[in-house]
């Protein structure tokens, strides 16, 4: 493994957790697969685990330096959170039970739906005008959503926030918003899944191979990731970068993309 390359990418986890609140899952699961390629089948899991880890202390970290005006509009929302974290755990165990390679393409499958569905459908790319105008109503995400946003990002690694931040652009949060308030919700996901996943065991070959493995995390590449990104994420808080709302936006869907060929690229 490379921890150079680790590293650089962490930088990158760092910024896309700020950017687009990612909190590291979309650009961490297919580095990891990359990584601990030698696991073969077992390695998906192993990304999907290693990725938890990263954006809870990614999106924790966000979190604590977001500033308290922002995170208000969350105000209200803690049976969504609750249901995020009841979700999160349902899909950390799933992992146990699904062949690898289901989970593997399940990632590629539900990434590219994502990125038909937001460029097909309004209110992604085109906001409605009502809803993105100062006046406009910005709805809270309904609670229920919490049980099959956190088992389905859970089971891929992903956090959440590519549901969560369309969803809340949807409700008539510009991007900087939505992308601040997916943060704490894939805090949510994250913390039981990463509780879960430090108690999972990969494969015999992997226990015998890769010994800094701790359940299901890879300890050394979640570090590195985290190395790198840490400070950006510090950084780009304090000197957040002014980008047009339209711009933002694709560049979310672009970044989307990016990862998808990536995982497809190391297959």
């Amino acid at each position: 493994m490379n921890i150079l390359a680790l590293l650089g990418i962490g930088l990158l986890t760092g910024a896309t957790t700020v950017l687009f609140g990612f909190g590291g899952g979309f650009v961490a699961v297919p580095v990891v697969v990359w990584a601990d390629a030698a696991l073969g089948a077992e390695a998906i899991r192993v990304a999907t685990a290693t990725s938890a880890l990263v954006m809870l202390v990614n999106s924790g970290f966000a979190t604590a330096v977001t500033a308290r005006r922002v995170l208000s509009a969350l105000r209200g929302s803690g049976a969504l959170l609750l249901l995020l974290a009841a979700g999160g755990t349902v899909g950390a165990l799933a992992t146990r039970h699904v062949p690898a390679g289901d989970a593997r393409w399940g990632f590629v499958a539900y990434v590219a739906l994502t990125i038909a569905d937001l460029l097909l459908r309004p209110g992604f790319l085109r906001p409605r005008a009502q809803a993105q105008s100062a006046g406009g109503a910005r709805r809270p995400l309904p609670a229920v959503l919490g049980v099959p946003i956190g088992a389905v990002a859970a089971f891929l690694g992903v956090g959440g926030s590519v549901m969560t931040v369309p969803a809340l652009r949807r409700a008539g949060h510009p991007m900087r918003v939505a992308t601040a308030l997916a943060n704490p919700l894939t805090l949510a996901v994250a913390l039981p899944a990463t509780a879960l996943s430090l108690y999972g065991a990969a494969g015999a070959a992997a226990g015998r191979t890769y010994l800094r493995l701790v359940g299901l995390v890879d300890v050394r590449a979640a570090a590195a990731l985290l190395l790198g990104a840490l400070p950006v994420i510090a950084l780009l808080r304090r000197r957040p970068p002014r980008i047009p709302d339209r711009a933002h936006a694709w560049g979310y869907l672009a970044l989307l993309g990016v990862v998808e060929a990536a995982m497809l690229l190391t297959g």
